[in-house]
């Protein structure tokens, strides 16, 4: 058991995963941060001063003075600001890992373009009769070719 956990560990398709997690999280909090501190200040100030982190609605009918006050005396609330936060936070990675398909697609595009198709097939160098590539004899003249594939 402990030889195929190895071996599931250890596949590449696995090792992958791990790394595209790991990369992701730390891609996710750059993310953040960039929402959070440099992308929502300017579009509040430009709302006329609005603090998207801060907007939420009490549901037990008190106002409060601040979201955090809310929260420290126990009221249900809906915090709408923090989930367009989060959207905004979505739709950047979304759009960012949209961008990178994009561009590994196209770079598979080009290899695929570059990369010389193997020959359907070749002439046979005694009677000329087109055959496999892969053929060592010739089905029609019965001869014995020098190399396969070549």
């Amino acid at each position: 058991m402990i030889k195929e956990f190895k071996e599931f560990v250890m596949r590449g398709n696995v090792l992958d995963l791990a790394v595209g997690i790991i990369i992701g999280a730390a891609f996710t909090a750059i993310i953040n941060s960039f929402v959070e501190d440099i992308l929502m200040p300017p579009i509040g100030m430009v709302l006329g001063g609005v603090d998207f982190s801060n907007l939420y609605i009490s549901l037990d009918g008190v106002d409060y003075s601040s979201l955090e006050a809310a929260q420290q005396a126990g009221a249900p609330t809906i915090n709408y600001g923090l989930f367009i936060m989060a959207l905004i936070d979505f739709l950047i990675v979304a759009l960012a890992l949209f961008l990178i398909i994009r561009l590994v697609n196209r770079m598979r595009a080009a290899d695929e373009e570059e990369a010389p198709a193997a020959p359907a097939s070749q002439a046979c160098p005694y009677c000329r009769l087109e055959i496999s590539p892969e053929a060592s004899r010739c089905p029609h003249c019965t001869s014995t070719l020098e190399a396969a594939g070549g």
